[in-house]
């Protein structure tokens, strides 16, 4: 019965659909993050003097600290896109597959 019921599952163009429009999104998001990630620590590696300068003449914080805190900030961004396209999107496509499957 489980194997059937898996099968079926697997077999659902719902379930087919959600899969790979929740794989491709996660990716994109990923390769963003990754971008915006990696952006920083190079800066850091090669051009320290640019994140290293203070934000004013008197200031003890730095240009890097900010910057820091908006790469920290853009991923809770990307986190709450994903979870609200998974609360929307995604979730109609789970209940349509839950629904198909009781059905038969």
């Amino acid at each position: 019965m489980q194997k059937e019921m898996i099968e079926k599952i697997k077999n659902d163009p719902n379930y087919q659909e959600l899969v790979s429009k929740r794989s491709s999104f996660s990716i994109k998001l990923t390769i963003v993050m990754l971008i915006v990630y990696f952006a920083f620590i190079l800066t850091i590696a090669f051009e320290p003097s640019l994140l290293g300068a203070p934000l004013s003449n008197d200031s003890v914080t730095t240009v890097g600290i900010p910057v820091g805190m908006a790469v920290i900030f853009f991923a809770f961004i990307l986190t709450g896109i994903y979870t609200k396209r998974a609360n929307g999107e995604f979730d109609d496509l789970n209940n349509k597959i839950k629904e198909s499957i009781k059905e038969k």
